[in-house]
C-alpha cells in the first residue's frame, strides 16, 4: 500500500487543476502551468478543495506508480504557487561564472570557457563577491527540469574529495580525504 499515494494534495486558492479525457493533467497558477501525462491505471479526482489519487488495481507496478504521479502532481502544485529555487557554489581559484540572459558563461579551469544555453523556462543569476565564491541561482516552477539543469552544471566540474574544488550545491558537505602522507 502507497502510503505517499494515499494522501491527498491540498489545493491552494489560485490554482486550476483540469483532467483531460486523455489522462492529462494540467495546472496552472499564479507562477505559471504545467501538464503531466498520467498512466492509464492511474485516476486523478478533485474533491473539497483537495486533488485524490487513486489506481486500478493492487499490482505491484500500479502501486509504484500511485506514490509516484501523486508526488508529481503535488510538485506541479508547489512549482505554479511558490516555485523552485536551486543554488550552486563554485569553489576553486579563478572559477568564474556571469550570465546574459539564458545563456550561462562558466570559466572552470579549463583552457576554455563552457557556455550553456538553459531552458526558457529557468532564470539563472549569479553573483560574484569579492572574498566569497561565485554562485549560481536557477529558479523554475518545473522541479525536474530545474533539478537536471542543475546536475548537468555540476557535472562539468564535480568537486573533489582531496581540495573539494569543483561545483558544489549551497550547504551541500563534502566527503573529505586525507592527503598522501609525507615520507619520514
Amino acid at each position: 500500500m502507497s502510503r505517499i499515494g494515499k494522501a491527498p494534495i491540498a489545493i491552494p486558492a489560485g490554482v486550476t487543476i483540469t483532467v483531460s479525457d486523455k489522462n492529462l493533467v494540467t495546472v496552472k497558477g499564479p507562477k505559471g502551468e504545467l501538464t503531466q501525462k498520467l498512466d492509464s491505471a492511474i485516476t486523478v479526482s478533485q474533491e473539497e478543495g483537495q486533488l485524490i489519487v487513486k489506481r486500478s488495481t493492487e499490482q505491484k507496478h500500479h502501486k509504484s506508480l500511485h506514490g509516484l504521479y501523486r508526488s508529481l502532481l503535488n510538485n506541479m502544485v508547489v512549482g505554479v504557487t511558490e516555485g523552485y529555487k536551486t543554488t550552486q557554489e563554485l569553489v576553486g581559484v579563478g572559477y568564474r561564472a556571469t550570465h546574459q540572459g539564458s545563456t550561462l558563461d562558466l570559466v572552470l579551469g579549463y583552457s576554455h570557457h563552457i557556455v550553456m544555453v538553459l531552458p526558457k523556462e529557468v532564470k539563472v543569476t549569479t553573483t560574484s563577491e569579492k572574498g566569497k565564491n561565485p554562485t549560481i541561482t536557477l529558479e523554475s516552477i518545473d522541479k525536474q527540469l530545474i533539478g537536471q539543469v542543475a546536475a548537468k552544471i555540476r557535472s562539468l566540474r564535480a568537486p573533489e574529495p582531496y581540495k573539494g574544488k569543483g561545483i558544489k550545491f549551497a550547504g551541500e558537505v563534502l566527503r573529505r580525504k586525507a592527503g598522501k602522507s609525507a615520507k619520514k
